[in-house]
């Protein structure tokens, strides 16, 4: 694709989360995901009207891509994000296999008007112990009887 045809998809999530903002529907940040040059989703934050602290842009954009798609791997896909990708966003985008992530403002931009994700990094960074919110592990001897069952399957599919 051009650097015009790049420039017009992130136009589009930039858009996306500037009309979220006037029309008071949630966070400033747009999605949109585009296989072979079209566009396959798209989708604005919609944490506060939808009470759900995971509907980013980017995760629901990518829940559309796939109900679309029919299929969980969104490889041969693009997105284009209208702010770097939180680090949940950004596990999403992994585990979808999207190829390639445009983003125009940067975790820094997000951090000076409010939405501050580095805490998540540093906890990320540390020992379970050290970490602010507890862990607790709890009947791992019992879980581990459906990672067995898995192992054991023949026809599964793996993603």
């Amino acid at each position: 694709m051009s650097d015009a045809q790049h420039e017009k998809f992130m136009r589009i999530a930039i858009e996306l989360a500037e009309y979220n903002v006037k029309q008071g529907q949630g966070g400033p940040f747009g999605a949109v995901i585009v296989k072979d040059g079209m566009i396959i989703a798209r989708s604005a934050n919609k944490v506060v009207p939808n009470n759900d602290p995971t509907a980013h842009a980017e995760v629901l954009a990518i829940r559309t891509a796939c109900q679309e798609l029919e299929t969980f791997s969104l490889e041969g896909c693009v997105i284009y994000t209208s702010c770097e990708p939180c680090p949940m966003c950004l596990g999403a985008i992994y585990w979808a296999r999207i190829d390639k992530i445009y983003y125009a403002n940067n975790k820094a931009d997000a951090a000076a008007v409010g939405f501050d994700d580095q805490f998540i990094y540093d906890e990320l960074d540390k020992k379970m112990d050290d970490r602010k919110l507890p862990f607790a592990q709890l009947l791992r001897d019992e879980a581990q009887g459906a990672f067995k069952l898995w192992q054991t399957l023949e026809n599964k599919t793996e993603y």
